[in-house]
């Protein structure tokens, strides 16, 4: 990440600065685990937010965040040639915080804020876009299926947001309550772990029928989530151990 430019928002956060964090490998961390990104820009003098599906590749110049839509889809038409000022948030809501107090209460979170210019990727390379977004999505996925048709390459697009530009806030903590701070602490504070965990695949009726097990993506897919989830909390506990 590198400092911001005159042009472009200032990246400092400026309540509780002590969480922002200029970590490369935590912004890699953030939007890696993320599967939908929230999108903010200006149409018609007004702003707007929307979520998309979105993946981190690299199309030779540089890591970026892939956005995922249709050809018809509005602010991939109004990017247009030149592309336009967007600012994209992926966050992680890790836990609730429980403190004896609303007041003291809290979340435990990543959160990253890119700042960019969205272009969209270049016809030679969408289908490279594309299959970056589905690798990040659903990793494994491409070895299994089918490769894509020029006619889907064609109706899909992709715009690129580069991140070089971004904010990123974390908290990862416990409570803090000390025994002499005048809370009543027979009511129980501390912190609920939250993540994404996935249930069990349920197959599609014609897929049921061939008798074909779950797919190797699958498995890993919803075991590796259960990992990450389960990580989390494991540090957690250790953190707040006395």
């Amino acid at each position: 990440m590198t400092p911001e430019s005159p042009s472009s928002p200032s990246l400092q956060v400026r309540r509780k600065p002590h969480r922002q964090s200029t970590d490369a490998e935590m912004l890699r961390e953030i939007l890696t685990e993320g599967l939908v990104a929230h999108v903010g820009f200006v149409r018609d003098g007004m702003p707007i937010v929307l979520p998309y599906l979105y993946g981190v590749g690299d199309l030779g110049e540089g890591p970026v965040l892939l956005l995922h839509g249709s050809t018809g889809g509005g602010l991939f038409l109004d990017a247009g040639g030149d592309g336009m000022p967007v600012s994209v948030t992926v966050t992680h809501v890790d836990g609730l915080v429980f403190a004896a107090s609303t007041f003291e209460s809290s979340a435990n979170y990543r959160s990253a804020v890119v700042f960019g210019n969205a272009r969209v990727v270049p016809e030679d390379l969408r289908d490279q876009a594309l299959w970056q977004v589905s690798d990040h999505l659903m990793p494994g996925r491409r070895a299994e299926v089918r490769e894509m048709t020029r006619k889907e390459v064609r109706a899909t697009q992709v715009l690129q947001v580069p991140l070089d530009q971004a904010s990123i806030k974390v908290r990862f903590d416990g409570v803090g309550d000390t025994e002499d701070d005048g809370e009543d602490h027979t009511v129980w504070a501390g912190v609920v772990p939250l993540a994404v965990r996935a249930g069990s695949p349920v197959g599609s009726p014609v897929t049921r029928a061939t008798g074909a097990a779950d797919a190797a993506s699958v498995t890993a897919f919803t075991r590796r989530l259960g990992e990450l989830a389960d990580e989390r909390e494991a540090r957690l506990r250790e953190l707040m151990q006395p």
